[in-house]
């Protein structure tokens, strides 16, 4: 026969045991519910990565000083990462109208005025002076060596901001061209 203490410490190896069982299950529910919302947590983070990235992205941003007070050119480089879009409009930080043009007619000979910009799916337009590029009317003063913000908008993507230094290669300055 077991002595009376054989049996309390027998009884107290049963409910701690009970109590391990108990701990683990709760335990296993709790890092089960963990789980479950770091599962959420990591979907709802890659859905605002997502929509967060921008498909339109700007750069090498180059306004020449103008010769002519508050009329210039602009240039920009648009690399667009997701599906086809059009830029519809832009402005400056210093005023203005902004238009767009294009070369057009034989050997490029002639510039027309376009109403927005084709930017195709997954690649990169570079604006330039025979090609696609931005003109600049009743703009405030720009000097070289300062830098001007432009704002594109796009039909899908929205507004986009870049920096564009104004320069003047006639002195020196740096040349969107050359880079």
């Amino acid at each position: 026969m077991e002595s009376e203490a054989g049996q309390m410490r027998n009884a107290g190896r049963a409910v701690a045991g009970d109590r391990w069982r108990g701990a683990s299950r709760g335990l296993a529910r709790a890092l089960a519910v963990i789980a479950v919302a770091g599962a959420t947590a990591a979907l709802a983070g890659c859905a605002v990565a997502a929509h967060a990235s921008p498909s339109v992205e700007l750069s090498t941003a180059f306004v020449p000083v103008p010769h002519k007070p508050g009329t210039t050119v602009a240039y920009v480089v648009i690399r667009n990462n997701g599906p086809a879009d059009r830029l519809v409009a832009a402005h400056t930080s210093v005023g203005g109208r902004v238009t767009f043009r294009r070369a057009s007619g034989p050997g490029a000979a002639t510039m027309a005025t376009i109403a927005s910009v084709r930017v195709p799916a997954h690649s990169t337009l570079a604006m330039a002076p025979n090609s696609v590029h931005m003109v600049i009317t009743g703009a405030g003063r720009m000097r070289g060596g300062k830098d001007i913000t432009l704002t594109l908008r796009f039909a899908h993507a929205g507004q986009v901001s870049v920096v564009a230094q104004v320069t003047n290669p006639d002195s020196g300055g740096s040349s969107y061209l050359l880079n």
